[in-house]
């Protein structure tokens, strides 16, 4: 798998689990976690717990402006 693929995988991937504003929630829910009182092994599945479902917990998951666009490999090249 070249990088260019790789590249474009990842941010397909990216954009399934709902963008910036996603990744934004997710890393408060983490940042909350990791500073809670809870055991090591509590926060790390805790942690696994929030990371499966994207964004804020509870949330209903709406497509993204990012998920209308075509997969980055479907995309002309730009000049």
């Amino acid at each position: 798998m070249d990088l260019s693929r790789l590249t474009s995988r990842a941010k397909d991937i990216f954009a399934k689990r709902g963008g910036t504003e996603a990744a934004k929630k997710d890393a408060q829910e983490l940042k909350d976690i990791a500073r809670s009182d809870a055991s090591l092994g509590d926060k790390a599945k805790a942690g696994v717990d929030a990371l499966k479902d994207p964004g804020a917990p509870g949330e209903e998951r709406r497509p993204r402006a990012e998920e209308r666009w075509p997969p980055a490999e479907k995309q002309r090249p730009r000049p």
